[in-house]
């Protein structure tokens, strides 16, 4: 038990099939997954391609429902995304094919990866694909092969993998944007609009709290701006989905505030 990395390796290295298919432990594929993947890989220029996302327990608890929409966001809109403009970022690795003959020529450096002096031991699946864009290989997104994986459903393991990831996602964005000039433009502005994004919210808050603070009156029109781009997503993704629970998704702000904005920043403090 020497980390998933170690274990990816031996097992690409001791395969004989033209094809590597990913899976985390915890979860469950749809019977027709591989056949749905495959065709994908037809074309000599993808490497890599993913399927969707949902949370296996997602009854489990209010945190697991807003987890399995976050999750349907991050596939069906950054993902899908992504994918037209010829790169996901980021084949996530409970449900992701590889072409092995690619991989084969990657496995030195996957391996070997130091950042800051110490070997990396998180963000396999990232650093994985970014190897692939590197290697000039397309990665690609199926949304109709389904994976249903197990999330956390307490706020404290949420956290920690959401702290993993965080580091990993700053990690490899640095690693990554030496690609972005080759990468069509969208990917460039997506990108940026990931990193930013989150600082420009964070920026609004701290500002809205420090005209509270200061003046004693409340930053009214911050507020509403937030609650009303907030709505407006979600409304545009119940419509896309044709599901009204993403309407909830907005309970899903105040953890993004309130959790997530400080964790991502102690990620970056102590990356």
């Amino acid at each position: 038990n020497v980390g998933k990395r170690k274990a990816q390796i031996a097992a690409i290295r001791r395969s004989a099939g033209d094809m590597v298919l990913n899976v985390d432990s915890d979860t469950i594929l749809a019977s027709d997954v591989i056949r749905k993947l495959v065709p994908k890989m037809q074309d000599p220029a993808v490497g890599a391609a993913m399927g969707q996302l949902t949370a296996r327990n997602r009854n489990d608890s209010w945190l697991t429902r807003l987890i399995d929409m976050e999750y349907w966001l991050a596939c069906n809109e950054e993902r899908a995304a992504q994918a037209r403009f010829g790169a996901v970022m980021c084949c996530c690795g409970p449900c992701a094919i590889y072409r092995r003959s690619a991989l084969a020529s990657l496995l030195d450096q996957y391996e070997s990866q130091y950042f800051r002096g110490k070997p990396s031991d998180f963000g396999e699946d990232r650093h994985l694909t970014i190897l692939m864009l590197k290697a000039g290989f397309r990665t690609e997104y199926v949304p109709s092969a389904i994976a249903a994986t197990v999330v956390p459903n307490k706020l404290g393991p949420y956290l920690r993998q959401q702290l993993r990831w965080a580091r990993s996602t700053y990690r490899d964005t640095l690693l990554g944007l030496r690609l972005l000039p080759n990468l069509n433009r969208f990917l460039t502005l997506d990108v940026v609009g990931q990193n930013l994004g989150p600082l420009l919210l964070a920026l609004s808050v701290l500002t809205g709290l420090a005209q509270l603070a200061l003046t004693g009156t409340v930053p009214w029109l911050a507020a509403l701006m937030i609650v009303a781009m907030t709505m407006i997503h979600c409304s545009v993704v119940a419509l896309r989905a044709r599901q009204l629970r993403f309407l909830g998704f907005s309970l899903h702000a105040f953890i993004n505030i309130f959790l997530l904005l400080p964790l991502k920043a102690y990620a970056l403090c102590t990356l």
